[in-house]
């Protein structure tokens, strides 16, 4: 991706780069199309259930097992497809012990059933698989399998696909909207290492060749990119959290060789979010599967219930505060934005990858409501402008629909201040936590739409939103409000892409006061105060805009 250096030096944010980064302004082709679309061979079935049950090979950097899939039938049909990257091959495919016949065609796998399944029925069907899976080059970015080793030369292998896809290692209907209601995954690796993956620990089970199987129980519905693994020598410890739906568990798990820092350096941050968070979204939304953070070889992903970790136990981002004003130094970037994630991206997750600013954009403001939290509202403002410097406004935050295709970084900086924008323009602090924890109570273990997202805060807001969102997500520039100064008159209007726009704004109409003015795309006068000139007027910064003299 051509923007990614700056992503990665300003950043805001790690998750889900990938797609971009693959060929964000490539002609989408047959193969986006297959991964991308619902098409009838994809919204025939409904996941209700996996078991994925694979041995990874570290030698070898090979996956070998199968996948099980039970579904509920949408529509009479005898075919349909799944999803698993090329270079892993599809043993068979087998249903009521007969192995059925399959086509692929890139990453598409479709399978034909001997009978029609008939709407309304419960059924399954396993994909036996192995091969070697793509190997990262700079994950989480890119994508793929990590093999790595510790500062003791232990092996320390994980996977990060968001974007690229879960069938880049496991057959699955890699598409966002269709999320599994549970899922049992068994992960069986050399016994001298311990195995993480989503949800509780059900049980281990000791293989005659040296592996170990670890059986991991996801009780919830999860996202395909979500569902990961982590393989180490792992120091392992737990601690709980009184929060709003009672003792929710914590699990730390470390690797041995960093086990005494990680301890205290993540004690300072955990408790303190998962209050915040709590305070302004609502419940943490998988006290079933617990709250885990987990040491990663790579910076960082959202995995549900399993958040990974990889920020070498520093404040901020690595080290750096992304907003350059201070403030994001006194909390480790990674640990917040990534167990942010667990409201708005895992507890709502998009249905196309296009809006995943629902995602990023919510889960940045996160950082700016911990700073909130922790320090002062005025800090809270002061971070979240410092990272407007992120912003480089090079194409819409939504992306193309359909194909598979996220839209521009700028998603994260650009989206969390445009989630700030609504809240001056709701100037109400309570309605507006009401209406952040309305979305996660509303859309609850759900998959949504942009348009879902933005019509719930226009309602509970009362305010005519649509002009604003259009703005913001669909072109490039933001608002400029255009202004002359005259005789104590103050002329004022918006130059916008979206005909029409009319969000107020606050700016000085006397010396050292913000007053609200209502622009339109057409010229507006109103009295100002001899105090105010051509050269002092300003607006309030807390409105993302761009002002010019006219």
């Amino acid at each position: 991706m051509k923007k990614i250096l700056t992503l990665i030096s300003i950043a805001l944010s790690i998750a889900s780069v990938q797609a971009q980064m693959l060929g964000k302004n490539q002609v989408n082709s047959r193969a986006d199309s297959l991964r991308g679309t619902l098409t009838p061979l994809r919204t025939c079935y409904d996941i209700n259930y996996h078991h994925l049950d694979v041995k990874i090979d570290i030698d070898q950097k090979s996956v070998a097992g199968s996948n099980e899939f039970a579904f509920t039938a949408m529509e009479d049909f005898n075919k349909l497809q799944f999803d698993l990257f090329d270079n892993l091959k599809v043993e068979k495919v087998v249903y009521n012990n007969t192995a059925l016949k399959f086509s692929r065609e890139y990453n598409a796998v479709f399978v034909t059933f001997p009978k029609t399944i008939k709407k309304g029925s419960k059924d399954k069907f396993t994909v036996f698989y192995s091969g070697n899976p793509r190997v990262a080059k700079n994950a989480p970015w890119d994508g793929g399998f990590i093999f790595k080793k510790d500062s003791a030369g232990n092996p320390f292998i994980s996977v990060a696909c968001q974007g690229l896809g879960a069938s880049v290692w496991w057959p699955n209907k890699d598409h966002q909207s269709d999320e599994v209601d549970s899922m049992l995954i068994s992960i069986s690796v050399p016994n001298t290492l311990q195995e993480i993956s989503n949800g509780r620990l059900r049980n281990t089970v000791d293989k005659p060749d040296g592996f170990k199987q670890y059986n991991w129980f996801v009780s919830n519905p999860i996202n395909n990119y979500d569902v990961s693994f982590y393989i180490g020598k792992y120091a392992h410890w737990t601690d709980s959290y009184d929060g709003e739906n009672g003792k929710l568990s914590i699990d730390y798990w470390a690797l041995q060789v960093d086990s005494a820092k990680a301890r205290p350096h993540w004690d300072a941050d955990v408790k303190p979010m998962l209050k915040c968070f709590e305070y302004w979204f609502g419940p943490y939304p998988w006290y079933k599967d617990g709250y885990k953070l987990v040491q990663a070889p790579h910076l960082g992903m959202e995995h549900q219930s399993a958040v990974a970790y990889g920020n070498q136990f520093k404040k901020g981002y690595l080290g750096r505060d992304l907003s350059g004003t201070g403030h994001g130094l006194k909390w480790d970037f990674i640990t917040v934005h990534e167990s942010g994630h667990e409201w708005f991206g895992n507890n709502i997750t998009t249905k196309d990858l296009a809006d995943m600013w629902v995602h990023e954009g919510f889960t940045n403001y996160s950082e700016t409501l911990f700073t909130e939290c922790t320090d002062s509202k005025a800090s809270g403002s002061e971070y979240l402008i410092g990272i407007r410097r992120g912003i480089s406004n090079d194409i819409p935050i939504i992306g193309p629909y359909d194909v598979n295709k996220e839209g521009s970084g700028d998603m994260y900086p650009k989206g969390a201040n445009l989630i700030h924008n609504i809240r001056q323009l709701i100037n109400n602090d309570e309605k507006f936590r009401q209406i952040l924890r309305g979305l996660n109570k509303t859309f609850y273990h759900k998959t949504v739409t942009t348009a879902q997202i933005e019509n719930y805060i226009a309602q509970q807001s009362g305010l005519k939103l649509d002009k604003v969102f259009d703005q913001y997500l669909r072109h490039t520039n933001i608002p400029l409000l255009e202004y002359k100064i005259e005789n104590g008159t103050l002329s004022y209007r918006w130059i916008t892409d979206v005909k029409g726009f009319d969000m107020p704004v606050r700016v000085t109409l006397k010396d050292g006061v913000y007053s609200l003015i209502k622009p339109t795309n057409n010229w507006k006068t109103i009295k100002v105060d001899a105090s105010i000139t051509a050269e002092n007027f300003k607006n309030d910064p807390a409105f993302y805009i761009n002002i010019k003299k006219g």
